[in-house]
């Protein structure tokens, strides 16, 4: 037979296991939360919101700079991270497919000019990156992560037809297989309706 204090303690074990587990489900549910970014971002069928932010080569670029080209305006979270440098690779390397199709690429991070400068130096990117320094533009397109501490752009796309009219939008990004994706929807966008 087991003794009363075996129990207690078999008992306060499981209580503290079931508490770990309901923890680790909260986090979890924030985090996926966090990692989504916000749910304000523009509406398909709205006009973009304009802005103005830097280049990698200091220089100021507004999104109506772009008008009468298709935008594939993609939010990414860090210069040099292995999703971000696969994405921004493949994207690159479809470009010229791109630029047949009417469009352009324009990256978006917090990062500083010069970080962008560097990754694209180090990465041969031939597209524009903007540095969001203030997090104005990713919150603007409800793309920002918010880890307490620190802040990132949250993974996330809008493709905006040559009207500034977003036509669709990606929150779920897989970075290896996006740009295919992209590729395919501004096709399906461009077919004579």
């Amino acid at each position: 037979m087991q003794s009363s204090s075996h129990l207690q303690s078999s008992n306060t074990g499981r209580k503290r296991a079931a508490w770990y587990v309901i923890f680790a489900l909260v986090l979890a549910f924030a985090g996926y939360n966090v990692a989504r970014g916000s749910d304000k971002a523009p509406a398909v069928g709205t006009a973009a919101p304009d802005f103005t932010l830097n280049s990698q080569e200091g220089t100021p670029v507004s999104l109506h700079d772009f008008r009468g080209k298709w935008v594939v305006l993609y939010f990414y979270p860090k210069d040099f991270t292995s999703g971000c440098t696969l994405e921004a690779h493949n994207f690159q390397r479809d470009l010229a497919q791109y630029e047949q199709k009417n469009a352009v690429i324009v990256g978006v991070s917090m990062q500083s000019s010069d970080s962008h400068k560097e990754f694209c130096v180090k990465e041969g990117l031939s597209f524009k990156l903007l540095a969001d320094t203030k997090h104005e533009v990713s919150d603007t397109y409800g793309s920002v992560m918010n880890f307490g501490v620190t802040k990132l752009s949250a993974r996330h796309t809008f493709l905006i037809n040559p009207d500034g009219v977003i036509v669709k939008e990606y929150k779920d990004v897989d970075p290896g297989k996006h740009s295919q994706e992209v590729l395919a929807a501004l096709t399906d966008a461009q077919k004579p309706k």
